[in-house]
């Protein structure tokens, strides 16, 4: 099967590793005044999500104490848990020595932040899943 025709479910909740090494040269081509945002919780210090972000999603993210990004797929403001009350407090914006992206440190309202759970039904985080280094294969962490 190829890459394109993976199911959503397929590619998020799978155990086979098919990292999108084009997703930047989609994302520049659709919206090219925007800059990556690693989101980490502030309180356990895990990596949450990586997002992107315009001067104006920035400006209502500092503005309004709660992270927004721009939603590359919908071209569109996003506000993360705006319709799932998944909202990130936001404590605290970095900028690396480049000032070509971003660190949020935020405070999710929600402790389970992913729109994919897991065999219980229970919400997790984006980052569920982590590499074999012996086996290159996927291991859920969060099964």
């Amino acid at each position: 099967m190829k890459d394109s025709q993976l199911s959503v479910k397929e590619l998020e909740e799978g155990n086979e590793l098919r990292l999108d090494f084009d997703k930047l040269n989609t994302v520049v081509k659709q919206c090219p005044d925007v800059i990556p945002v690693a989101v980490q919780n502030a309180r356990t210090k895990e990596v949450i999500l990586i997002a992107y972000t315009n001067k104006d999603a920035l400006e209502k993210s500092i503005k309004t104490g709660i992270a927004t990004f721009w939603s590359t797929s919908r071209n569109e403001l996003w506000v993360k848990g705006a319709t799932s009350g998944n909202i990130f407090e936001l404590k605290e914006v970095y900028v690396n020595c480049e000032q070509n992206s971003l660190l949020y440190m935020v405070l999710p309202k929600i402790d389970g932040i992913c729109h994919t759970h897991n065999s219980k039904g229970e919400a997790r985080n984006c980052y569920y899943r982590r590499v074999n280094m012996k086996t290159g294969v996927l291991e859920n962490l969060n099964p």
